[in-house]
């Protein structure tokens, strides 16, 4: 599925939430709003990966409609997901050794579904409703995010580096 192209029907649910929480279209897929940004900074030359200043820490709403996808991508930094409301993500890590997991971030305890979940820095993920209900949730990310440190897949390019995962490179790109 092409992302770009990908025009979502918003339930009226979700709907009130882009217009109450300030949602706005996010280059990966979904809808975010920055809700908390440090004001303290951790200095550039402790985070070489990062390549400058970075705030201790970010956090945003993320919406996720369903047939929407949250495209793969990966950030130099921690980010821990936090299950707010509606329906269940299926959350997709590729990690350093090539290995696929799938997390369900929702809030049905007994159906294997946890409240958060947590991407190690460099992981490619993204994720996709379960259902046919949208899903509110909160990222927070750890030294603080920059789209600096934002990288969405290339498909050829991930591809070129996990055949074995074709299948979920293919859907979530």
């Amino acid at each position: 599925m092409n992302n770009q192209e990908f025009e979502p029907v918003l339930s009226l649910r979700a709907g009130e939430w882009i217009r109450t929480l300030g949602l706005i279209s996010h280059p990966e897929g979904g809808f975010f709003s920055e809700i908390y940004r440090s004001d303290g900074m951790i200095n550039g030359d402790v985070l070489p990966a990062h390549g400058g200043d970075r705030p201790f820490m970010t956090s945003i709403y993320f919406m996720l409609p369903p047939g929407d996808v949250s495209r793969l991508h990966r950030l130099k930094s921690d980010e821990i997901w936090y299950h707010h409301a509606g329906g269940c993500l299926n959350i997709h890590q590729i990690d350093y050794a090539g290995r696929h997991s799938v997390f369900r971030l929702g809030s049905n305890l007994a159906a294997g579904e946890r409240l958060q979940v947590m991407i190690r820095a460099g992981s490619w993920f993204g994720a996709v409703a379960a259902d046919s209900e949208e899903a509110l949730v909160g990222c927070a990310v750890a030294p603080g995010f920059d789209f600096t440190d934002f990288e969405l897949a290339i498909p050829g390019k991930l591809l070129a580096q996990y055949p074995q995962h074709e299948e979920i490179i293919s859907r979530l790109t």
